[in-house]
């Protein structure tokens, strides 16, 4: 019963996520959406890193350079 609802939070701050950063190019903002997505794991969290598939690591590893890449646009665009 809990797998679902963290389904749909990962699935609402990964939109949110993307809006802000498309659409209100508010980087950072957007950086801090997709990093609390990722503390809503949407695989099995009961299950240890090192017995997921490499696909999920692959998956959750190319989002936290997205929120890594967000955070260097918030940074580096907000200088000028």
């Amino acid at each position: 019963m809990k797998q679902p609802f963290n389904k749909f939070l990962y699935i609402g701050f990964l939109i949110l996520g993307a809006y802000q950063a498309l659409f209100s190019k508010d980087y950072m903002q957007a950086a801090a959406s997709l990093g609390i997505a990722l503390a809503f794991d949407p695989f099995d969290q009961e299950q240890a890193w090192n017995l997921r598939p490499i696909w999920q690591k692959i998956v959750l590893i190319i989002h936290l350079a997205c929120v890594a890449a967000m955070f260097g646009f918030g940074i580096g665009l907000d200088s000028r």
